[in-house]
């Protein structure tokens, strides 16, 4: 049956990511709501064989939920670039090689860009959202935040790609922004309203 979040409600954050259950933690966190991370449990990381966001924050969120009996909530998120036909995209962190290292993923963001000669450099975040519960069902949320490719990168704040990415109205990238700033604005806070408007019942 459909997950109902609720003050106290334990849910398993289906991530090993540490920066993405530090925001994912940010968010929930008016909301009484006990995380604790995939990491924290032992729990092992599915593979992502999904075609698409969706597709991978369910695998995850599946996976979590029946390994711990839990509700399961996961994240799948990345970088989509213009000239580069959407990649990253799903790949997002296996362009950091084996170690998932972005600054490593950067730096081929900003090669494949200059090889390619393109002047458009528009780009945006994606996020989608899995809501597993321990039986299977999941419900999916997702959504974007649109900007511009920089380089070099600026700011240490945030992770990932951060640094060479400036949302639109603004000047300063993902990693110059104050953390409440980039939360109320990022294509993961987009997709949390709207997990929250379905499935959070503050009764």
């Amino acid at each position: 049956m459909a997950v109902t979040l609720r003050r106290g409600t334990r849910l398993v954050i289906a991530s090993h990511n540490e920066g993405k259950v530090r925001e994912i933690a940010d968010l929930l966190a008016p909301h009484g709501i006990e995380l604790v991370s995939a990491g924290k449990l032992g729990l092992p990381e599915p593979e992502e064989t999904g075609a698409s966001f969706a597709e991978n924050a369910a695998l995850k969120a599946v996976a979590a939920a029946r390994a711990s009996g839990l509700p399961a909530l996961a994240d799948d998120s990345g970088l989509e670039v213009k000239a580069l036909g959407g990649e990253p995209g799903i790949h997002s962190a296996r362009w950091g090689g084996a170690a998932r290292d972005f600054g490593l993923a950067m730096q081929r963001v900003h090669r494949e860009l200059d090889a390619s000669g393109a002047k458009d450099l528009t780009a945006n975040f994606t996020c989608a959202l899995a809501l597993a519960a321990p039986d299977g069902e999941v419900q999916g949320f997702e959504d974007k935040v649109f900007g511009t490719i920089v380089w070099p990168g600026r700011g240490t704040r945030g992770f990932g790609y951060d640094p060479i990415f400036v949302p639109e109205g603004y000047r300063e990238t993902f990693g110059e922004m104050e953390p409440e700033l980039k939360d109320s604005i990022s294509h993961r806070a987009r997709a949390f309203e709207k997990l929250m408007l379905a499935a959070y019942d503050d009764d």
